[in-house]
């Protein structure tokens, strides 16, 4: 397999596009993202069976148990940083080890129950707090430790939908690969 191939399968819909300019349509049209991304989740999982859950959307990627469960623990990631940056003066986000988390017991586990009740109740409250951010409170920020530059609120939205987007892909990938990957 070439080099863009398994970047095709890596980023189905392509990288993410930071926008210079961010209008009220692309905030309003990411927060639909968001909101409708646990209802596909669940309609693209619920009758798979533990081998289909079992199946990875690439070679050597994430099973589509592991990216459920993923999207839930990065999800809650990012409304703690929404609420620190709405509370705070720029504050410096922790990181996490996405890779190492895939591989604890509830990342492994083809229940997918919990991460698909998290994922509903954690977008309700989180789309919520979108729906209610000011332009003000849109343009204030948090610093990732590896980044140079602030990530606005505004931006971290369109991140947001474009990760949902993008694990969303990799499921549907998966399926359509038919365990082609394993």
């Amino acid at each position: 397999m070439t080099d863009q191939e398994m970047q095709k399968l890596k980023f189905p819909i392509g990288l993410f596009d930071r926008k210079t300019v961010i209008n009220s349509q692309n905030i309003d049209e990411w927060i639909s993202e968001i909101d409708r991304f646990p209802e596909l989740v669940k309609t693209a999982v619920t009758n798979l069976s533990d081998e289909q859950l079992n199946w990875r959307y690439r070679p050597e990627g994430w099973t589509i148990a592991q990216v459920v469960h993923h999207c839930s623990d990065s999800h809650l990631n990012s409304l703690m940083r929404f609420k620190l940056a709405l509370t705070e003066n720029n504050p410096t986000i922790r990181p996490y080890e996405e890779q190492l988390w895939a591989e604890l017991a509830d990342s492994q586990s083809l229940d997918l129950t919990y991460s698909i009740a998290l994922l509903e109740s954690l977008h309700a409250k989180w789309v919520l707090l979108l729906k209610n951010l000011s332009v003000e409170d849109l343009a204030k920020t948090f610093q990732h430790p590896s980044e140079n530059e602030p990530t606005s609120l505004a931006q971290n939205i369109g991140i947001y939908a474009w990760h949902c987007n993008h694990h969303y892909a990799h499921i549907k990938q998966a399926i359509e690969g038919g365990g082609v990957y394993g």
